[in-house]
């Protein structure tokens, strides 16, 4: 598909004025598209779509999914669809587990139902929380996954969004349904909120306030955080990549960092003051909260698909998203 193509695509993107949504919208806008966000604005916000919005082919619908009037309409009018409203965060998850386990499935059902009319592509937004209590050293898309026990309202999260890419690949077997599962690992960088416990921003406002870091656990479970442009970049490759329809794609960064080193760093960064302090889980979250102690993806078959992988370092990933550089 050459890029002319693609100026005159239409896209309809929910959860388009969340953290990742937003930027999405604007990479699109720039590349010529059409752009459709519906948001509940229940996690995203307006502020985010500030840029978007002066653009005459951008269009805001506020709601839920299950609640468009028009979700039939704008499904069938778009070459492509990004699903990436959701409940999202992991103090959400244990304070509004009814709310997680809702929205998760019955927006993405109600979504792929509208698909299916104009097999409209959709592209579907997972996590890197699938995987469980996996302890392997590197998470791959074809890995057996261990989710753990229902008695505890973490794995809900988990339980759903796996259920979401159960429906996908379902309605893409009976209905023929275009789609393609991301599974995103961390994705950090400007406009994400530390209000659902996203551990960067966190961080960096903490730093800036000379507080203290507060690292959940014992702080040497380790992350890799996956710049927001980066992750991106991925999405609208997968989406013009024919091969890529049907398949599950790991995104996110292979550069591997404990949260006690993160928070060092960030001081460092900053030129902060602050102080790290260690918080025992059961005081962050509720008793019993299992975490998962390292999450490093292989994002070998992105590469192979698309010819692009993460590669923004953490080091410019703090600078950018505390605005510093």
């Amino acid at each position: 598909m050459d890029h002319a193509t693609h100026n005159t695509q239409r896209v309809l993107i929910t959860g388009g004025a969340g953290f990742i949504g937003s930027h999405l919208t604007e990479r699109l806008l720039n590349d010529g598209s059409s752009v459709t966000v519906i948001d509940d604005l229940s996690t995203g916000s307006l502020d985010n779509l500030k840029v978007a919005q002066a653009n005459p082919r951008f269009r805001f619908i506020q709601g839920k999914v299950s609640e468009c009037a028009e979700l039939a309409a704008l499904v069938a009018e778009a070459d492509q669809v990004f699903h990436l409203a959701a409940a999202v965060g992991v103090e959400l998850v244990v304070r509004s587990p009814v709310r997680v386990i809702e929205t998760n499935l019955h927006e993405t059902e109600v979504l792929l139902k509208a698909a299916t009319a104009k097999r409209t592509p959709v592209l579907l937004a997972s996590t890197s929380e699938v995987y469980g209590k996996s302890t392997k050293h590197v998470f791959a898309e074809e890995d057996d996954l261990l989710i753990g026990p229902p008695t505890h309202a973490r794995w809900s999260y988990a339980c759903s969004k796996l259920m979401d890419e159960f429906l996908a690949l379902a309605y893409a077997k009976e209905h023929a349904l275009p789609v393609v599962i991301a599974r995103f690992f961390n994705t950090v960088g400007p406009r994400q909120t530390g209000r659902y416990g996203m551990v960067l921003p966190r961080f960096i406002a903490a730093a800036r306030q000379g507080k203290p870091l507060r690292v959940y656990g014992d702080g040497s479970q380790s992350r890799c955080f996956c710049f927001v442009q980066d992750t991106v970049e991925a999405l609208v490759r997968l989406t013009r990549c024919a091969k890529a329809t049907g398949e599950i794609f790991n995104i996110g960064s292979t550069e591997e960092i404990s949260i006690t080193a993160l928070a060092e760093q960030v001081i460092q960064t900053l030129n902060s003051k602050s102080a790290v302090e260690l918080v025992p889980y059961n005081e962050a979250y509720e008793p019993g909260f299992e975490d998962m102690r390292r999450r490093k993806p292989s994002v070998e078959k992105l590469e192979k698909f698309t010819g692009f992988k993460p590669g923004t370092t953490l080091r410019e990933i703090i600078e950018r998203t505390a605005g510093v550089c």
